[in-house]
Parts: structure tokens; C-alpha cells; sequence
């Protein structure tokens, strides 16, 4: 009963999750290129639609132009690193606008602290892992955006151990693809955890969003 419910309420966070996870298994296997891609892409591209559906608000719509930069980016990211980034940083500003419209008022000193300090913390991180230092300039100015989502994520309204966390987890992934043009370039490490890392990531940013908007403005 529980089963039908989740699947007649919610088919697309179901798909979002078929798609998201048996991408982690097809992504080097037999399905060809273009079809691989398209299959990453639903994973978040689910999201969009689970985001309008479950929330009229102009936050949800926000919110589901931070899933659709990120689905876009997902493929754009196969064929090109920099239109990938250029549609991520796309998402993150979507992001910090929608974070923004709902900071959190009554913020702990540590709490605040922590935000500001992550900040240079990811861009000084992002600077100095990549082997090709000509890169490493464009990667901190992405690494800002990153980083600013991130701790956007952190003061908003938003519950932390979903949407904080959702961020972080993002902000992982990013990391480990930057290790890997570095440090980790001969690990298993980032072929492992990226997608992971950056699907549930997005996941929880979106449930978590839509579950707080859902809490404060009810709807059917």
C-alpha cells in the first residue's frame, strides 16, 4: 500500500531514482554514447518535474530551474567541460537566488562562521588540485559559485541535514572531479563516488526544498 501511494504520488521522484541509479551501472556498459547521456540527464531531469508538480510557489519553480541547469549541465558536461560548467553555474546562481529568498533570520555564531569560512576554504581547495595549473584559474572561479551555493544552502531555512547536506555533497563531487586531473588521477576514488555524490546530492536539495515549502504553504 505504502509502494502504490509513493508511486501514484510521486512517479517522478520514482523515475529520478530508476534513472539516477542505473546510471551508476550503464554508464560504461553497452548502452551507446548519446543514449548514456540522455539516461544521465533524466536523473535530474525528473526532478524538474517532481519540483513543478508537487509546489505552485515561485520557489519550486526556482527550485526546478536549479534541476533543469543541472540536467542540462549533466550532459553538456560529456561533450564539453566548459558549456558543462557554464550550465552549472547557471543552476548554483538559481540556487543562491532561491537560498536568498529564504535565509534563515536567527543564524548561531558557529553556524554563520562556518558558511563564511567555507567559502576560500572550496576555492583554495578547487586552486591547487589540479595537475594543469593553467586550469586551475577557471576552476576557483567556478569553485566560487560552488562554493556559494553551498553556503547559501547552509543559512537558509532550509532543513541541513537534507538541503545542507544535498549541497556539500555537490560540492564533493566537484571536488573529486577536480582530483582527478590531480592528485587522484590514477584512483578509483572519483570514478566511484562523483555520480553518487552529486545525484543524491541533488536529490536531497530537491526533496529537501519541497518538503519545507510543502510544510509552510500546504497544497494537494
Amino acid at each position: 500500500m505504502v509502494k502504490r501511494a509513493f508511486v501514484e504520488s510521486r512517479p517522478y521522484l520514482l523515475f529520478s531514482l530508476i534513472f539516477g541509479i542505473s546510471y551508476f551501472f550503464i554508464r560504461d556498459g553497452w548502452i551507446p554514447g548519446f543514449y548514456a547521456m540522455l539516461w544521465k540527464s533524466a536523473a535530474v531531469g525528473f526532478l524538474v518535474l517532481y519540483a513543478l508538480r508537487r509546489h505552485p510557489s515561485f520557489d519550486a519553480k526556482l527550485l526546478a530551474g536549479v534541476m533543469a541547469f543541472g540536467s542540462l549541465g549533466d550532459m553538456l558536461i560529456e561533450i564539453d567541460l566548459t558549456w558543462g560548467a557554464i550550465a552549472f553555474v547557471g543552476g548554483h546562481l538559481a540556487a543562491i537566488w532561491l537560498y536568498v529568498r529564504n535565509r534563515r533570520e536567527n543564524l548561531a555564531f558557529s553556524q554563520k562562521a562556518f558558511a563564511i569560512l567555507l567559502i576560500p576554504f572550496i576555492v583554495f581547495i578547487a586552486w591547487i588540485l589540479p595537475a594543469d595549473r593553467s586550469a586551475a584559474l577557471g576552476i576557483a572561479v567556478y569553485a566560487l559559485f560552488l562554493a556559494a551555493m553551498a553556503a547559501m544552502a547552509w543559512t537558509s531555512v532550509f532543513p541541513r541535514t537534507r538541503v545542507g547536506a544535498g549541497a556539500l555533497m555537490f560540492v564533493l563531487s566537484d571536488l573529486l572531479i577536480f582530483a582527478e586531473i590531480g592528485p587522484l588521477a590514477s584512483s578509483n576514488i572519483p570514478w566511484l563516488l562523483i555520480w553518487p555524490l552529486y545525484y543524491f546530492g541533488q536529490f536531497l536539495i530537491c526533496t529537501g526544498v519541497i518538503q519545507t515549502l510543502r510544510k509552510d504553504i500546504p497544497c494537494v
